[in-house]
């Protein structure tokens, strides 16, 4: 039951608890997620594979993230009424599809119901001791990328494919990175306000079909953001966007403009 790159899962389902062992020299990393009926997926326009598959991959987007690879997850589901065992058979042919690509094991959770359905993911990944990618790391002079186009529709991009393997060529390269799930201009901004530093922008790069405005606010994208010496070799096929710039800690310019960071907040109704 070892993972790919270390680490043990001792036991999981079946048991009170799952009990994990790390390898030696390694760091833990945990997320948690959550994916609610008419908020992150609709009934009409995500199939129960979909939203299994979308609840994982927003967990592992965050492993990626950090330059992390997956260990285990656990799903936690409150039902709706209209969830039947069909349903939920789906939903966790979705799930373990992706879970199984990325030597991810589904190691417990609970069950419940709710008004309308509500998943809660945790993910857990490793990476070498001291070597996990954070957000405050970027300093004046780096390059910022994106490691794909922007501006995916939310109602058709529904199985976002986590970017576990640049995540991977990131550690010891890049100097911060996060995932781009709240939209290009709020995550900048929170990248740039953690290292205290400010963004230039000089090119987005858009999804055909797309605006300039989806591409900046619009979120659900799952890629990475992140940042590099001038100097240091980028993974492939990844898009440069823009230059670390001193200035106030989290302000984000296009062309000499300031862009307001309007993605996706929690906070605002």
């Amino acid at each position: 039951m070892a993972g790919k790159a270390g680490g043990a899962l001792i036991t999981g389902i079946g048991d009170d608890c799952a009990v994990f062992r790390p390898r030696p020299g390694e760091d833990l990393l945990f997320t948690t997620d959550l994916l609610i009926e008419d908020v992150h997926f609709t009934r009409s326009t995500h199939s129960a594979i979909e939203v299994g598959h979308k609840a994982l991959a927003r967990g592992l987007s965050d492993i990626a993230a950090m330059g992390g690879d997956p260990r285990f997850c656990l799903v936690s589901i409150a039902l709706a009424e209209w969830n039947d065992r069909r349903w939920v058979d789906g939903f966790y042919r979705g799930l373990l599809a992706l879970a199984r690509r990325f030597e991810c094991k589904l190691a417990g959770g609970d069950l419940s119901h709710a008004d309308k359905l509500t998943c809660d993911i945790v993910v857990c990944g490793g990476a070498p001791r001291g070597r996990a990618v954070l957000r405050s790391g970027a300093r004046v002079g780096d390059v910022i990328y994106v490691s794909g186009a922007l501006g995916k529709p939310w109602r058709t991009h529904r199985r976002p494919m986590p970017r576990i393997e640049i995540g991977r060529a990131l550690r010891g390269r890049a100097t911060a990175a996060m995932d781009l799930s709240d939209g290009l201009s709020i995550d900048l901004h929170r990248l740039c306000e953690a290292s205290g530093v400010a963004a230039e922008l000089e090119h987005v790069p858009i999804v055909k079909g797309s605006t300039i405005e989806q591409a900046l606010h619009g979120g659900e994208d799952y890629e990475l953001l992140f940042t590099m010496p001038p100097r240091r070799r980028p993974p492939p096929k990844v898009h440069r966007i823009g230059v670390i710039a001193a200035g106030t800690g989290g302000l984000v310019r296009l062309n000499g403009r300031p862009v307001p960071p309007l993605g996706y907040d929690h906070f605002r109704r």
